[in-house]
């Protein structure tokens, strides 16, 4: 790792000068004008002397290693380990973030450490990890941290994967993807969700959705369940209805138990029975690979054939403790009890 000294900005990718050395950035939709000085909605861009900089390429604010299903990804890998990694700052402002102290911060607000691309990849070989992950905040705000390491992980047999609001305009995500090999994006569900308590917007989001699904990379959706917000039947149907129209019924969808968190600590924790209706609900929708998050229970975390209905992965916390999908080239993929096709990467 190299010290503090060591660090420079860099000259962040998309952008646009302006008259007077303003600029435009155009990395995600808000598409923040800067005078000179001024930092960017997401806290982690800056104009100096009329260009943008990225105020966060090569300074970590957390470096550890989870298991592929802490993401969540339950079809990618699984019993995997990732090396997580994550700088300051972010393009929402989700008023339950988990994270709030280090996504809602500028750099210097933060502890932080140096690593470099190429040294982040060193460190995955030498512990041994296949895949790095971008997460904790949101990856897209260090996008050229992100893309320099993920084409550096690529050189190396390295997957990538990006956990994110997928706030992101598609020129950036369309550069990208040829270095990502997953995503887990967060579907917050209904537009007042967005508006009320991120101060964003939906539709971006669900073009990031259907372009990482159109371009093959691995998809998995998680929908954080907010007691008096999306709870409601009909809203759970809304979004399983969205998918199934959008995407088809192969792509995971991770329903995630609320917590008091951040600006909403006055709000009572999802009842897990809602947790579980919603995972019935798409179920019986049609979808084949629903999942609960935060709360325990082991049926709502196993993977089952949608076939023939057995177990084929049983997890106990983010860990498997069995799996029965076939490996090998021959029937690598597959269900062993009726050799169904089960949706991911093995």
């Amino acid at each position: 790792m190299k010290g503090l000294e060591d660090i420079k900005e860099k000259e962040a990718c998309f952008y646009k000068k302006l008259k007077n050395k303003t600029v435009q950035c155009r990395l995600c939709p808000r598409y923040c004008v800067l005078k000179p000085g001024k930092w960017g909605n997401c806290n982690a861009r800056k104009n100096i002397d009329g260009k943008l900089y990225s105020m966060v390429y090569g300074k970590a604010v957390s470096l550890a290693i989870d298991p592929i299903e802490k993401k969540p990804l339950f079809h990618f890998l699984p019993g995997s380990s990732a090396l997580s990694i994550a700088t300051a700052g972010c393009n929402f402002h989700c008023e339950f973030c988990q994270n709030w102290q280090i996504s809602q911060v500028r750099p210097e607000s933060v502890p932080y450490f140096s690593i470099m691309p190429k040294d982040v990849v060193n460190k995955a070989l030498e512990l041994k990890t296949i895949i790095i992950s971008y997460t904790y905040t949101e990856p897209t705000i260090f996008y050229e941290y992100m893309f320099d390491i993920a084409k550096i992980a690529k050189q190396h047999k390295i997957k990538s994967v990006m956990i994110s609001n997928g706030f992101i305009n598609q020129q950036p995500l369309a550069e990208l993807i040829p270095f990502l090999d997953a995503a887990n994006i967060d579907f917050k569900g209904p537009e007042k969700i967005y508006k009320k308590l991120c101060s964003a917007w939906r539709k971006p989001v669900e073009e990031t959705i259907i372009r990482l699904r159109e371009k093959k990379v691995w998809l998995e959706l998680t929908n954080l369940i907010i007691p008096g917000y999306n709870d409601k039947e009909k809203e759970i149907r809304a979004i399983v209805n969205w998918i199934k129209e959008n995407l088809g019924c192969d792509v995971p969808l991770h329903f995630s138990a609320f917590y008091p968190a951040y600006k909403m600590s006055y709000i009572k924790e999802t009842n897990p029975k809602i947790v579980l209706k919603a995972r019935k609900i798409a179920l019986n929708s049609g979808l084949n690979y629903v999942y609960c998050g935060n709360i325990l229970d082991e049926e709502s975390s196993t993977t089952y054939c949608p076939n023939c209905k057995k177990a084929l992965i049983r997890r106990k916390s983010f860990f498997v403790i069995e799996n029965k999908i076939k490996k090998g080239k021959k029937g690598e993929g597959k269900c062993p009890y009726c050799n169904e096709k089960i949706a991911g990467v093995w």
